[in-house]
């Protein structure tokens, strides 16, 4: 099992926090450090010093690592247009020298659209849709080519589709758990399919769906990667885990329920649970971004029993 650390900055975190947590994951091992891409907090936390832009910060961690990849789960297709959106992610993948990988869905979360002036309209999936053929579109136009796409919502005439980013293609994540839809999109366009903290049980369902998909669109499930996001919280021993479990507002007993949580061993017992669901990369959904040590404990701890 392949390990992440997603984090989730619009809870609270300045650029300098997340570089820190960013460069721990790399220094520890992990394969790659993604964020959300939110602009408004979610419960009852401050949020301070305020939303940052997931692209802006993503450019900058590109220049102060230098192995890990780096992504978005997800970027919703609202906050941006395709035009503009592949030239900003081919613009961080040739500043990271190729280890970018673009998160993408529809987008839910009306109150941050609202509270930034971002229009929220009906028909997302539609546009989702647009979006991943234009995105990759865009990347796929050979240098000296041109680019036309003449859709619903989104009409691009004769572009020269620059810049290409350091790496063709460039791997696209589709997720989430809609049984038709999301399955045919993943199939057409994702280099992985996410999903995003349900049950093993759950996760294995949809990724069976995503795999009659990829047959129905002429792929073999081995051209994806399958991978699930779950709320990460270990501790060494009880006392450690309840403090962390405090520390980010919940309780043991639910975290155990519903998420990664508890000593190294059963965190590890957890995982393997997606493992046999079919999934072969985790997402660890890492809330308390202060807390350093919780990485180095993951990475010394958890790992070695996954390997």
């Amino acid at each position: 099992m392949e390990l992440r650390i997603f984090t989730e900055p619009q809870q609270g975190a300045s650029y300098d926090d997340l570089l820190a947590v960013a460069q721990a994951t790399e220094a520890h091992g992990f394969d790659a450090f993604f964020r959300s891409d939110h602009y408004l907090k979610m419960g009852d936390v401050s949020g301070l010093p305020g939303p940052s832009d997931a692209w802006v910060t993503l450019a900058g961690i590109a220049r102060e690592t230098s192995t890990i990849r780096l992504g978005t789960l997800v970027t919703p297709i609202t906050f941006r247009y395709p035009g503009p959106l592949a030239i900003s992610v081919a613009n961080v993948d040739a500043m990271s020298g190729g280890r970018v990988e673009l998160g993408i869905g529809a987008g839910w979360f009306e109150a941050e659209h609202t509270a930034y002036g971002i229009p929220f309209p009906a028909g997302r999936h539609a546009r989702l849709t647009e979006q991943l053929e234009i995105v990759t579109g865009l990347w796929a136009t050979p240098i000296g080519s041109r680019f036309s796409f003449a859709g619903k919502h989104y009409t691009l005439t004769d572009s020269p589709a620059l810049p290409k980013p350091v790496q063709s293609p460039l791997p696209v994540v589709v997720g989430g758990m809609g049984p038709k839809r999301t399955p045919e999109l993943a199939a057409r366009h994702a280099a992985e399919f996410n999903a995003p903290f349900r049950s093993a049980a759950d996760s294995g369902a949809q990724f069976a769906r995503v795999r009659e998909a990829l047959r129905e669109h002429g792929r073999a499930a081995e051209d994806i990667v399958f991978s699930h996001a779950i709320t990460t919280v270990v501790g060494a021993g009880d006392a450690e885990v309840a403090r962390r479990a405090e520390a980010i507002g919940r309780a043991v007993d639910e975290l155990k329920e519903s998420s990664a949580a508890g000593s190294p061993a059963e965190v590890a017992e957890t995982l393997r649970r997606y493992a046999e669901a079919g999934a072969t990369r985790s997402y660890l959904q890492i809330m308390d971004l202060d807390d350093l040590d919780h990485l180095e404990l993951i990475a010394s701890e958890v790992r070695p029993l996954l390997s």
